[in-house]
This record gives structure tokens, C-alpha cells and sequence, in this order.
């Protein structure tokens, strides 16, 4: 039995493994939608233009909207999450699969920077041959990943995060989401004297996404209160390079409190976990689900190897990665 075997919610925003079921954030495109997206990839091959110029309001999507504002809704009332299944990669480029996975994810909010130098689509692939560390970020690798939320280390972390997956990996690369109200319970019971730390602030590295002249830390809590909820930012490993760069020591209460939370996080009767599947999305809220994978082995050959598409998408602000 785990930590969290027994433990129940009213809310479905705060589950564990137990407490969710199968199908809970599952969404299908219905063929209605892969219609409409076959119109707009032909559309777009007629007019070429650049993915970024690309908006909902440019094509006829009835269907695609309906099953958006759907995945809107697990998203912000239900589970937090949302597994769409899926792009007809088979019949599409991957200008075509990326085309059409920007447009659905507009539907959520708007795409924005996921670096300093205003880059907006993100490929994770193990392109990096290296191990984590010296530069070389996990994403890049093939090795495991924390979980974590995304661009916690720096001012404006996104409201969604969504993957692609165009190639999964031969074998391994299994991702995990986790809920970060129920861990923020969890240490509540099990920890109670820690869990105050983590609405302290600790020191990130921000991964050299900033101006020169700025800072190369940021001093932010883990847990925050935000419209009469818990918001969060996670990352181990940032937190510890951070106070390696500020050349601080980190507190010994800071420690135990996240050792406290991390085995909180990885324990199996918490998170949820799938493999991806060729044109499968994953869009997780940003401020309370926690995501990673496990390490991979490729495919030998290039064309095959994992590759997933990332974008990041705010409700509000400004499309800069600092926004």
C-alpha cells in the first residue's frame, strides 16, 4: 500500500492514482474534427504561410471548438489534464501535425515564448547524445526526468503545457502526471511542521533564460495561495543548482522539506502514467500538475527517434517568455 492508499476528494481536482479513473481526462477527436483539420492542413499547403501567423479564426471549426472547450474544462474543473486521442499523423507531414496542434491548442489560450530568445515551438528529443548537467537539460537527454512544472525557474511560468508526441521511444519514456493538491494534503498529514518551508521562498537557476545583466536566480516558494487555492512551482534539481549559483547554503528545514515532498511525489499510489501514442496531445495545467518521464532507450534509426512538440499557453499576459 502507498501513502496516499485510502485517501479521498470531493473535488476531481485533487486525485490520486486510486481515487482517478481510466478514463478520467481522456478525450477523442471525433471525426467531425479530423475533418476539419484535413481542411485546414489542405488549406494551408495552398497558402503557405508560418505556423506562428497561424489562428482559430482563420478556419471553419465547429467540431474542433466543441472539443476544445471540452479539454478547457478538464483542465480548469476536472482532473487538470487532458490526453486528446488523436492527429491522423499517418496521413499528415509534420508541418501538417504541427500546424493543426497549434491551431487546437489557440483554441485553449494563446501559444508563448518557452525561451528568452522568443523561440515558441519546442521539440523534446534526446539530441544531446550527453548525460543531464554542464548545460546539457534533461529534456534534451534521454535521461530521467524529475517531476517538475515548467518554467518554474523563472517570472512568468506557463498556464498549460502541451506535447505532441510524433515518435515514442523504442522502449521506456513513460509519462507521469501528478497532483499537486494532493501532495500539498499529503504533506499536510504526514509533515505538518515541514509544509510551512515550502511557502518559503527558495533559490532557482534560471537556466540562463534572461537578459545578461539580470540575475541568474530567482527566490520563489514552492507552494503559493492563488484565488483561494494552492498554485505551485516545482523542481528539484533547479533548486539546487540554484543555491550552487547563488553560492548559498540551503537551510537544513528547506531540505527535509522537499526530500518530504519528492518522496511524496514519487510514490506509485499518486502519480498516473501512459505511454504516449503517435498523435497523442498532453496538456496539463501548469500550476497544480506535476509532470515527468522516465529514461528511454531510441530507436537506432534518426527518422524514429522519440520526438515530442511542446508549446506553452497562457489565458492572459503578454507572448513574451517573460510575460
Amino acid at each position: 500500500m502507498g501513502i496516499a492508499s485510502g485517501l479521498k476528494f470531493k473535488a476531481p481536482m485533487a486525485w490520486t492514482a486510486e481515487t482517478l479513473d481510466p478514463k478520467d481526462g481522456h478525450l477523442t477527436l471525433s471525426e467531425h474534427c479530423i475533418t476539419e483539420l484535413r481542411a485546414l492542413t489542405s488549406l494551408i499547403k495552398a497558402n503557405p504561410v508560418s505556423t506562428l501567423t497561424l489562428s482559430p479564426k482563420d478556419f471553419n471549426l465547429q467540431a474542433c471548438r466543441k472539443a476544445m472547450k471540452r479539454a478547457k474544462h478538464l483542465l480548469a474543473k476536472g482532473p487538470g489534464f487532458v490526453l486528446i486521442d488523436r492527429l491522423p499523423l499517418e496521413e499528415m507531414t509534420r508541418v501538417d501535425a504541427v500546424s493543426a496542434y497549434w491551431v487546437l491548442s489557440s483554441l485553449l489560450g494563446r501559444p508563448v515564448a518557452q525561451k528568452w530568445d522568443g523561440s515558441m515551438i519546442y521539440e523534446v528529443s534526446d539530441c544531446s547524445g550527453q548525460a543531464p548537467g554542464n548545460g546539457i537539460r534533461p529534456d534534451i537527454t534521454n535521461a530521467e526526468q524529475g517531476f517538475h512544472t515548467d518554467n518554474a525557474y523563472n517570472l512568468s511560468p506557463p498556464d498549460y503545457v502541451a506535447l505532441l508526441c510524433l515518435h515514442p521511444a523504442k522502449l521506456g519514456g513513460i509519462s507521469r502526471i501528478v497532483n499537486l493538491n494532493a501532495a500539498h494534503e499529503l504533506m499536510r498529514r504526514h509533515h505538518p511542521s515541514l509544509l510551512p518551508r515550502l511557502y518559503k521562498p527558495y533559490i532557482w537557476d534560471r537556466q540562463m533564460e534572461h537578459r545578461k545583466q539580470d540575475d541568474k536566480f530567482l527566490s520563489r516558494p514552492v507552494f503559493a495561495v492563488k484565488n483561494a487555492g494552492i498554485c505551485a512551482r516545482l523542481g528539484n534539481r533547479l533548486i539546487r543548482q540554484g543555491y550552487t549559483i547563488a553560492k548559498a547554503e540551503m537551510d537544513e528545514e528547506g531540505r527535509s522539506a522537499l526530500e518530504a515532498l519528492y518522496t511524496i511525489l514519487d510514490d506509485r499510489s499518486l502519480y498516473k502514467e501512459f505511454l504516449f501514442k503517435p498523435g497523442q496531445i498532453q496538456i496539463v495545467d501548469n500550476q497544480f500538475i506535476g509532470h515527468k518521464r522516465t529514461s528511454f532507450e531510441d530507436w537506432p534509426e534518426k527518422n524514429r527517434k522519440r520526438r515530442l512538440v511542446r508549446l506553452w499557453i497562457r489565458n492572459g499576459g503578454k507572448v513574451f517568455y517573460n510575460g
